[in-house]
C-alpha cells in the first residue's frame, strides 16, 4: 500500500506491527505486557527525519517497541519505578531523530571522530545504472580495488574506481566486487528486488524470527533499579546496528561486555559511538585460550548478541545447536544484513548497501533517476532497537518458560517493512536539496548539530574518556518520568579485561 500521503499518526500502527512480530511466538499472556500500546507517549512535532518513506514513524515504532519490552520485563521481574503496574514510557520525536543520527553529533575533545563515509563508499554510475559500494574498512576497500583492477594507492582516489565501474554493467560490478570479498550492490527498484531470489527469501522471513530449544529451566532474575539490571550481555557486534542494540541494553541497566578481534580494528568513530554503556575487550577466538575464555564468558552470560554473517561463528561453537547444548538457557540475538536464507544469506552488507539493493535508494531519488538516501542510517538504528526489544522479550520468555531462546533479525527485513508502508510525495526539488546536503556532509565529515538549535542540543551529554571529553546523544526515552542516561565514563576500545564485572 503506497498512497500519496501517509496518515499523520502512522507510528501507532507500526508499533502494533512491531510488537506483534516480537510476540508472535509468545504464550505469556497480557499479564506480562504493558497496559496496552497506549502506554507509549510520543511528544513533539513531526518532520524531524524528512523523507518520502515514513522514516520518523518507523524510528518511533522501533525505539518504542524496545521501551515497551523493557517495561514488560521490569514488571515481570517485580520492579517498581514508582508507577502502578508497568512503567509509563515516553519518547520525544526530536530527541529520537538525534539518536538515529548519533554518529553525526559525536564529538571527541570538541572535534568530529571521523568521516561518516570513506571516499570509496558511495554511488557510482555504471554502464546501465548505478552501483553502491562500501569501503570504510581497509579490507573491504582493498577488495574493491582488487576486483576493479585499481592500484592500491588509489584507495582514497575515486577517479580510477569511477572509470572502472563506468565500463561495467551494474550487476557485473556487483558480482565482481562481492566475488572478491568486497561489499557492493547494484541499485534496484522495488519490483526488481521483489522478483529476484534474494528479495523473495527476505520477503518470506518474519520481521523478528523467534525459535527456542527446550530443556533448559527458567532463569529467575530478581529486579533491580532498571529493567535490565543484573543482566549480562556478551556483545559480538560492530558498526552501527548491533552496537545500538547493546548500548541501549546498557542504558537500561545491563552489564554489557563487547569483544572484538585483535586483527580487525573497529572504525575510529565507532570506538566511541559504539561503546556507550559497555566495556570493551579484544579476544582472538581462534586460539585455544581465546576459545576457552569466550565460552567461559558465555557460561556467565544471560544474552549473546552477534552481528556476524550467518554461520561465520559456527566454527567457534556458536551455532544454535552447540549453544543450546553447552549454554542452555541463554538468549541469543543474531543480526545480519540479508538474513540466513536465500542466495545472499552469507553475503556481507551494510545499511547503505541494503538501501541500494532493496529499492529504498530509488524510492528516495531526488529526480526519479539518481539514487537517494534516507535521512539517517534508519535500517541500522531501527533494527538495533528491534534487536534490543527482541533480547528483552526473550529474557521474559525464558524466565517464564525456560529453554534456550533464539531471535534473528536483518537489515533487509526491516527495509522490506519500511517499503511496505504508505509514503509521502515530497517535491523533487526538496528531495534533491536534501539528498545533496546529506551526501556532501557524509563524504566530508560527520554532520555537526545545527548551530543554535536549542532543541537538538538539549539531547546532548558529555562523557569522560581517555581521549578527552566525548559529546554524544543521550539514549532516547523515559520510563515514568525518569530519563535514560549513559554511564559517566566511556571505556577505551579494547582497554578492558575479557571478564564480567565482579558481583
Amino acid at each position: 500500500m503506497t498512497p500519496d500521503v501517509w496518515p499523520a499518526q502512522l507510528w501507532p500502527t507500526l508499533l502494533a506491527e512491531a510488537w506483534a512480530a516480537l510476540s508472535a511466538d509468545s504464550d505469556l499472556g497480557d499479564a506480562t505486557l504493558p497496559a496496552g500500546l497506549e502506554a507509549l507517549g510520543v511528544s513533539g512535532a513531526p518532520g524531524n527525519l524528512p523523507s518520502r518513506l515514513p522514516a520518523e514513524d518507523v524510528a518511533i515504532a522501533c525505539a518504542g517497541t524496545a521501551l515497551l519490552a523493557a517495561a514488560a520485563l521490569h514488571t515481570q521481574r517485580g520492579g517498581d519505578r514508582g508507577s502502578r503496574g508497568s512503567p509509563v514510557v515516553r519518547l520525544d520525536r526530536r530527541h529520537l531523530a538525534a539518536a538515529f543520527r548519533s554518529e553525526a553529533f559525536l564529538r571527541v575533545d570538541g572535534a568530529p571522530a571521523g568521516p561518516g563515509f570513506a571516499p570509496l563508499s558511495r554511488f557510482w554510475r555504471a554502464a546501465d545504472g548505478w552501483v553502491r559500494t562500501h569501503g570504510n574498512y581497509p579490507w573491504h576497500r582493498a577488495a574493491l580495488l582488487r576486483a576493479l583492477g585499481c592500484a592500491d594507492d588509489a584507495q582514497d582516489d575515486p577517479e580510477p574506481v569511477a572509470a572502472a565501474i563506468a565500463e561495467l554493467g551494474a550487476r557485473e560490478a556487483e558480482d565482481l566486487v562481492t566475488g572478491a570479498g568486497g561489499v557492493a550492490a547494484a541499485v534496484r527498484d522495488e519490483a526488481s528486488w521483489r522478483a529476484e531470489p534474494p528479495g523473495q527469501a527476505v520477503a518470506a522471513t518474519p520481521l523478528v524470527e523467534a525459535t527456542s530449544v527446550g530443556g533448559a529451566p527458567p532463569r529467575w532474575r530478581p529486579a533491580g533499579p532498571q529493567p535490565a539490571s543484573g543482566i549480562r550481555v556478551l556483545d559480538l557486534t560492530r558498526v552501527i546496528a548491533g552496537p545500538v542494540a547493546t548500548r541501549y541494553l546498557g542504558a537500561l541497566g545491563a552489564d554489557v561486555l563487547r569483544l572484538d578481534p585483535p586483527d580487525r580494528p573497529e572504525l575510529t568513530m565507532q570506538t566511541f559511538d559504539g561503546l556507550l554503556a559497555k566495556r570493551s575487550a579484544l579476544l582472538d577466538f581462534g586460539t585455544a585460550g581465546g576459545h576457552d575464555r569466550l565460552h567461559g564468558l558465555l557460561s556467565g552470560a544471560d544474552v549473546l548478541v552477534h552481528g556476524y554473517r550467518p554461520h561465520a561463528l559456527d566454527r567457534f561453537g556458536l551455532d544454535p545447536q552447540a549453544l543450546a547444548e553447552r549454554h542452555p538457557g541463554l538468549v541469543v540475538v543474531s543480526l545480519s544484513a540479508w538474513g540466513r536464507r536465500g542466495p545472499w544469506g552469507g553475503r556481507r552488507g551494510f545499511d547503505s548497501i541494503v538501501q541500494a539493493a532493496s529499492g529504498i535508494a530509488l524510492a528516495e531519488s531526488p529526480d526519479g533517476e539518481r539514487p537517494g538516501t534516507l535521512p539517517c542510517q534508519l535500517l541500522d538504528h531501527g533494527t538495533g532497537y528491534l534487536c534490543a526489544a527482541a533480547a528483552l522479550q526473550a529474557l521474559a520468555r525464558q524466565s517464564a518458560r525456560g529453554g534456550t531462546q533464539f531471535r534473528e533479525l536483518s537489515l533487509a527485513r526491516t527495509a522490506q517493512w519500511l517499503l511496505g508502508q504508505p509514503r509521502e510525495t515530497l517535491p523533487r526539488e526538496t528531495l534533491r536539496r536534501e539528498t545533496l546536503r546529506r551526501e556532501t556532509l557524509r563524504r566530508e565529515t560527520a554532520e555537526p548539530p545545527p548551530p543554535g538549535d536549542v532543541d537538538e542540543r538539549a539531547w546532548l551529554t558529555t562523557l569522560d574518556s581517555a581521549a578527552g571529553p566525548v559529546t554524544t546523544v543521550l539514549p532516547p526515552g523515559r520510563l515514568d518520568d525518569e530519563a535514560l542516561t549513559w554511564p559517566r565514563a566511556l571505556s577505551r576500545y579494547g582497554g578492558d579485561e575479557a571478564a564480567w564485572s565482579p558481583g
